[in-house]
């Protein structure tokens, strides 16, 4: 593994642990789902990391938006 590589890597795990400290602390009826999300989001970093990283900041920004209590289609 090339040292860029590894320097690449651990700013995905950095940004993975930003993450789980953020779904933790949401309240219980928000939390299961984003919890399912962001375990998709883990598992995907173990094969694809480029993919997992744009996956994991769109992850972000939808913890960054309001979310409206209606049900929306692909959540």
């Amino acid at each position: 593994m090339a040292a860029e590589d590894r320097l690449e890597d651990d700013e995905l795990a950095r940004r993975l642990r930003e993450a789980h400290r953020r779904v933790r602390m949401l309240p219980a009826s928000e939390k299961a789902r984003l919890a399912r999300r962001y375990l998709a989001i883990c598992d995907l970093a173990k094969r694809d990391p480029e993919r997992a990283s744009a996956r994991l900041e769109a992850f972000l920004s939808a913890l960054d938006t309001p979310r409206n209590d209606e049900n929306t289609l692909g959540d």
